[in-house]
């Protein structure tokens, strides 16, 4: 079944990161409705390495903003709800229960550290493209980021060492003047090829 074209332009051709939001909060009950959409994002060995920190408090938001780079500190300081999503560097823990089809996958294919981080990276990655979808899917606008200092966001935010900071996401209803204009993309036969 096609999506009808409203919601393919709503998370789409028509979304756009958003620079200023309303000073609506976004409640739990919201959350919960874009985390029902994102858990479905595929992950390989449904490890689903996404962990995500709702910056809330006026207290966090103070430690987050300086680790911003200049031009996203103040879309991060205003916008009603910040998260910092990262990857569970340690995922495989959780693989006897995520994955029991194959319950040894934890020890025969993520024992490697190497291996496992740049897989929890690459698998986090594809569900905060999800995570962003979800967002919009929601009725929010978002703003990400990942202009800051990744490995401080992690430590501040992520004390034992188990998670990396990836993006930074701004989000809420949109204000007024929240769009810039839209910037060109690559057309078709720049992207694919055939072999």
């Amino acid at each position: 079944m096609l999506l009808d074209p409203h919601v393919q332009d709503l998370l789409f051709r028509e979304a756009r990161t958003a620079h200023v939001f309303t000073d609506e909060p976004v409640d739990d009950e919201r959350l919960a409705a874009v985390y029902e959409l994102v858990r479905w994002a595929p992950t390989s060995f449904n490890q689903q390495p996404l962990r995500v920190m709702l910056v809330r408090s006026d207290e966090a938001r103070r430690r987050l903003v300086p680790l911003m780079w200049d031009s996203a500190q103040a879309r991060t300081a205003a916008a009603p709800l910040v998260a910092v999503l990262a990857a569970d560097l340690d995922f495989h823990e959780y693989l006897p229960e995520q994955f029991p089809v194959f319950p040894q996958a934890k020890d025969v294919c993520f024992s490697n550290d190497d291996a496992r981080v740049d897989s929890a990276v690459l698998n986090a990655a594809i569900q905060i493209g999800y995570f962003i979808l979800g967002v919009r899917a929601a009725g929010l606008a978002v703003g990400p980021m990942t202009g800051f200092q990744a490995d401080k966001v992690s430590a501040e935010f992520f004390p034992d060492g188990r998670h990396r900071a990836l993006v930074v996401i701004s989000m809420g209803r949109p204000g007024a003047s929240a769009w810039f204009d839209r910037l060109p993309r690559l057309p078709y036969d720049r992207v694919f090829t055939s072999c």
